[in-house]
């Protein structure tokens, strides 16, 4: 369960980057979604790589939507 969940985890992390540039940050509605499915699945596997890959992935994404003002 790890694995999938830091598997999930870098690949929202490769959205929430390509989030990052302009006129692109609407990526992040789509990828906080994925993230949280991550974490969910972190949340039950014993180790906690996975589960904190995605957290920091919602704040990232979570922060660039706030600072576009959401969509932009």
């Amino acid at each position: 369960m790890n694995a999938v969940s830091l598997l999930i985890g870098i690949l929202a992390l490769l959205g929430a980057l390509v989030g990052f540039v302009p006129l692109l940050g609407w990526l992040n509605w789509g990828v906080i979604p994925l993230a949280v499915l991550g974490l969910v699945l972190g949340v039950i596997a014993r180790g906690n790589t996975g589960r904190n890959v995605n957290l920091v992935v919602i704040v990232v994404a979570a922060l660039r939507l706030m600072l576009g003002g959401g969509l932009l």
